[in-house]
């Protein structure tokens, strides 16, 4: 004798839970906020400008280069970072 196998349809058989509605939308449980475009373009100027500041004082030479460097690349990171997390909260249709 064999032991039936369940069917998809079958009441006892697990099934994964469908997706609830509304859980895409803005607002939901473990839906993050919506990015505002202003205040996206806002942090990311404010980030770009601080690329035209002088570099500290103290380092002469190629220390001062490398540096500046440092500077400019974390710079660069942060406002990645922030592009990154505005792409993330975008509802992807």
């Amino acid at each position: 004798m064999t032991t039936p196998t369940p069917r998809p349809n079958d009441p006892g058989a697990a099934r994964p839970a469908a997706p609830l509605p509304g859980r895409h939308l803005p607002g939901a449980p473990g839906h993050a906020e919506p990015a505002d475009p202003d205040r996206i373009r806002a942090e990311v100027r404010e980030l770009l400008a601080e690329l035209d500041t002088a570099p500290a004082a103290g380092a002469s030479g190629d220390d001062t280069v490398g540096v500046d460097l440092a500077r400019r690349a974390h710079i660069l990171d942060q406002a990645h970072e922030v592009l990154v997390q505005a792409l993330a909260t975008v509802d992807k249709i």
